[in-house]
């Protein structure tokens, strides 16, 4: 079952705004406008189970690896570790 991030909730809970919070020149901003994954799902929808658990999105895996190679992040684990600490992977993760 492939797994698909909402995003929809973003200001549910509270008002802060990551918009608000990096920098307009950041590398990751870059990397964001750049890197288009919308079609991503559709080609790999034939390699996931219609039953079970709903995997990593994978979107957010693709976007996750390569902020890992730019910061030279190489253990998945690391950079999951790394995301939960730093606000600016979270804007081109998600």
């Amino acid at each position: 079952m492939m797994g698909q991030l909402s995003s929809k909730q973003d200001r549910l809970f509270y008002s802060f705004n990551l918009e608000e919070h990096i920098p307009k020149n950041h590398l990751l901003r870059s990397i964001d406008r750049c890197l288009n994954l919308s079609d991503l799902r559709h080609y790999l929808a034939d390699f996931y189970s219609p039953i079970g658990r709903p995997s990593i999105d994978p979107e957010l895996m693709i976007r996750m690896l390569v902020v890992g190679y730019c910061y030279g992040i190489r253990s998945e684990r690391r950079l999951c570790r790394e995301k939960r600490g730093q606000t600016t992977i979270t804007l081109t993760v998600v």
